[in-house]
C-alpha cells in the first residue's frame, strides 16, 4: 500500500500525463512547504514504480528526465489509481475562477458536532457567493463528499471548478480548534491555509467569526493567484476580466510608475465592457495614485473620479468595485461621508472584505479620527493578515498612534509598512516622521532620502494637502517632516 507522500507523488504525474514534472514540482506537492533532500523524492518514486510494476509494463509507466524531474507515460488513470472511465463527463471550468467548499471534517469525539463543522461550511459558501467575480459550487453539489477521501483532482473535474477549501473541526471542552486549505486543485498547490482556535463560550459566535476570517484570508489569496495565473496566458487570449487581472499587481503597488502600466490594460478592458464595475474600481486607484504622487494634475483627478462614480453606478452589488471607488472619492474629493458610504455598502454585501476596513482605515488617519483608523485597521488585519494592502493598515495604524503621541507604536507601525511595500514613498515619509518625534533624527533623514528616491517631486504640503489631512496633523506632521530635511 502506497504511504501518503508517494499517492501525492503519482497524483502530481497523473495531473500531467506525457508532461514533465520537475523536482520541485513533485516535491512541493509530496512536502509542502519543506526542505527536503532529492533522495526522498528518490525513494517514494521507486515505491510508486512497484506499485505500478503490478500492471503488465507499469515499471515503465514513470520515466526519469536526468536533472530534470519525471514524466508519466503510461495508459491515462485517474488520480484514485483507477482506469478513468471515459463515458464520465468531465465539466469543463467556467470563465470565472471557481471554487468548491468540501465538507468539513469533525476530528471531535462527539460525532454531534457534525452541525458545527456543517455550519462553518454553510457560512462560508453564503458568504463567498457575495463575491461577484467568483463562481461558487453550492453545498448541495458538495455534501456528496462528506466522509470521503477524494483526490483534488477527481473534485475539480466532477464538479468542474478550480479551487477547492478543505478543512476540518475539532471541539474539545471549551476550545474548538479550525484548520482550513485553499487548493489548486489543477496543479495539486496549497495556495493558502491557517488554523483557528477559538474559545466556545457562544459556539454560534465563534462559527461566524471563523467563517469570515477564512473568506476574508481566501479572497485576496484567489486574487493573487488567478492574477498570476492569467500573467502566464497569452496576451491576445485576454477578455475584461482578465486584462483587469493583469492590472492587478501595478495598481496594487501603489505608485504613479505602475498605475502608468495598468491604465491601458483597463481602458481595453472597458471598450470591452463599458459597465464592467470593476475595471472601473482598478482604474479609479489607479488615476489616485498617479493624482497623488507624480504632480496632483487635475486630470488625474477628474479621471479617479469619474471612474469611482462609474464603478458605484455599475457596481452595486460588488463590494470591491465599492471599496476602491470609497477610497478615491474620499481620498482625491475629500468626500468622506460619500466615502463610508461606499465602504458600508461593501462591508453590507460582503462583510469580509478586508479591503473596505483597510482603506476606510486610511481615510479616518488622515481626517485624524485617530481610534477609528486603529480600530478599523486592525480589524481588516485581522481579517486579511497576508492582504496585499497589509502596508496601507500599517499606514493607518502610524496616524492613528502619532496622533495619539504613541510614536514608538507609530515608528513600528511605519517600518512594518515599509517590509510590506518597500517601494512605496508614503511609508518612508511616515516613517522619517515618526523617528523625528523619537529623536532619532540622523535615521529619519536615511527614510526622508528614500522618499525622494521613490518619488522625486516629492513635496510634504502637496501630499498632506492632496489627502485633505486634518489641519492639526498636518501641521505636526509637516513640522516632523520638515525636520527630516523632506522638501515642502
Amino acid at each position: 500500500m502506497l504511504g501518503s507522500r508517494a499517492v501525492a507523488l503519482l497524483g502530481a504525474l497523473l495531473r500531467n500525463p506525457g508532461a514533465p514534472v520537475s523536482k520541485g514540482a513533485l516535491i512541493e506537492a509530496a512536502w509542502p512547504g519543506l526542505a527536503v533532500e532529492d533522495s526522498n523524492l528518490t525513494v517514494q518514486i521507486a515505491a510508486v514504480r512497484r506499485a505500478l510494476a503490478q500492471c503488465a509494463g507499469g515499471h515503465d509507466w514513470i520515466e526519469t528526465l536526468p536533472r530534470r524531474g519525471y514524466r508519466y507515460v503510461g495508459p491515462t488513470i485517474s488520480p484514485s489509481g483507477n482506469r478513468r472511465d471515459d463515458r464520465l463527463p468531465i465539466r469543463a471550468l467556467p470563465e470565472k475562477p471557481s471554487v468548491a467548499v468540501l465538507p468539513f471534517q469533525n476530528l471531535s469525539d462527539d460525532p454531534a458536532q457534525d452541525y458545527f463543522a456543517d455550519g462553518v461550511v454553510d457560512d462560508i459558501v453564503i458568504g463567498l457567493a457575495r463575491i461577484k467575480w467568483l463562481f461558487v459550487i453550492g453545498r448541495g453539489s458538495t455534501s456528496a463528499y462528506k466522509g470521503l477521501a477524494a483526490p483534488s483532482g477527481r473534485v475539480s473535474r466532477d464538479l468542474g471548478v478550480r479551487y477547492l477549501l478543505e478543512g476540518s473541526v475539532r471541539k474539545l471542552a471549551d476550545r474548538v480548534r479550525i484548520t482550513a486549505q485553499l487548493v489548486d486543485a489543477i496543479s495539486g498547490v496549497q495556495l493558502w491555509g491557517d488554523r483557528y482556535d477559538r474559545c466556545a463560550v457562544d459556539i454560534f459566535a465563534v462559527q461566524d467569526e471563523i467563517a469570515l476570517a477564512v473568506l476574508g484570508a481566501m479572497e485576496p489569496s484567489l486574487l493573487r493567484a488567478e492574477g498570476e495565473r492569467v500573467m502566464r496566458k497569452r496576451p491576445e487570449n485576454l477578455d475584461a476580466y482578465d486584462l483587469v487581472l493583469q492590472a492587478q499587481s501595478d495598481i496594487y503597488s501603489g505608485m504613479p510608475a505602475g498605475s502608468k502600466k495598468a491604465i491601458p490594460l483597463l481602458d481595453r478592458a472597458l471598450t470591452l465592457d463599458p459597465n464592467y464595475a470593476l475595471a472601473h474600481g482598478f482604474a479609479a486607484m489607479a488615476y489616485h495614485n498617479k493624482y497623488l504622487r507624480d504632480g496632483l494634475a487635475p486630470d488625474d483627478l477628474k479621471a479617479s473620479i469619474r471612474h469611482a462614480e462609474a464603478a458605484i453606478m455599475h457596481g452595486r452589488d460588488d463590494a470591491m468595485a465599492l471599496t476602491f471607488a470609497g477610497f478615491s472619492i474620499g481620498m482625491d474629493l475629500h468626500d468622506r461621508a460619500a466615502a463610508f458610504a461606499a465602504f458600508e455598502a461593501a462591508l453590507e454585501i460582503s462583510p469580509s472584505t478586508a479591503l473596505a476596513y483597510i482603506l476606510g482605515s486610511v481615510n479616518f488617519g488622515w481626517i485624524g479620527e485617530a481610534q477609528r483608523a486603529i480600530e478599523w485597521a486592525e480589524r481588516g488585519l485581522r481579517l486579511s493578515p497576508l492582504d496585499p494592502w497589509v502596508f496601507a493598515a500599517q499606514h493607518s495604524l502610524m496616524l492613528g498612534n502619532f496622533q495619539l503621541q504613541r510614536y514608538d507604536l507609530a515608528a513600528k507601525a511605519a517600518y512594518k509598512a515599509v517590509q510590506c511595500n518597500p517601494g512605496h514613498s508614503i511609508s518612508y515619509m511616515l516613517l522619517a516622521a515618526a523617528l523625528v518625534k523619537l529623536d532619532r533624527t540622523e535615521e529619519a533623514k536615511v527614510a526622508a532620502v528614500r522618499v525622494i528616491e521613490l518619488q522625486p517631486g516629492f513635496r510634504y504640503l502637496r501630499q498632506l494637502a492632496g489627502v485633505g489631512c486634518a489641519p492639526d496633523l498636518a501641521v505636526t506632521l509637516g513640522e516632523a517632516s520638515d525636520a527630516a530635511g523632506l522638501p515642502g
